[in-house]
């Protein structure tokens, strides 16, 4: 299944290991490359990536969304999972949201050359059309707790700053193992999100599979 977005990239959602398998090396580069980025000056090796996006796949529920230019050039990816799947992030949740009702935005990325497009936008009101209304209720998110371009457009596309902090492990550049704070987003579903704001920044609602 894909949708048509900006001149030349198409949203193809991933479901199965066979669907995935053309893009697995194109996704993680461009993971790699949008982590790198500020604010998370994250380092992933290829194979960590790539076994990132066969776990999500294979997960019950999951939409798995990549944006494709060309036959298999991955510029951009919008991941969503039941929130009851990622505990760490559950039990921060817990008494917040109706977890067993709640969907979780784990990952969204775009590449630099393909921002500016409302690419990022499309990747957020794609998973959230795509989530089964008539079993969850809210859809949560974790993104940088820097107030920056990325944290206006959620803003403008009607999430409510919970004002919920976590503290996430990561590698970074310099082989260092540090923790940068996270601040979770939520919103009530609805049929429609809105549509203003621009999609700047590499977003950075990233997991990053922790290991519970």
């Amino acid at each position: 299944m894909a949708t048509q977005t900006a001149a030349e990239v198409r949203i193809v959602r991933v479901s199965t290991p066979e669907e995935a398998a053309p893009y697995r090396a194109s996704f993680a580069g461009a993971y790699q490359t949008i982590f790198s980025e500020p604010p998370y000056n994250e380092r992933y090796f290829p194979s960590e990536a790539q076994a990132m996006l066969d776990t999500y796949v294979g997960m019950p529920e999951s939409i798995v969304l990549l944006a494709v230019k060309g036959t298999s050039s991955v510029v951009g990816f919008g991941i969503a999972v039941p929130l009851r799947s990622r505990p760490s992030v559950s039990r921060e949740l817990a008494g917040l949201v109706p977890v067993q009702h709640t969907f979780y935005l784990a990952e969204l990325g775009v590449l630099s050359s393909a921002r500016g497009q409302g690419l990022g936008r499309a990747l957020v009101q794609r998973r959230v059309d795509l989530i089964d209304k008539t079993r969850y209720t809210h859809v949560a998110l974790r993104t940088s707790a820097v107030r920056n371009a990325s944290y206006e457009m959620y803003m403008r596309m009607g999430f409510d700053d919970m004002g919920v902090y976590m503290e996430v492990p990561s590698r970074r550049q310099d082989g260092r193992v540090t923790t940068d704070r996270r601040l979770f987003l939520s919103m009530v579903l609805t049929d429609e999100l809105g549509t203003s704001g621009e999609d700047t920044g590499n977003f950075g609602t990233s997991t990053h599979l922790d290991p519970d």
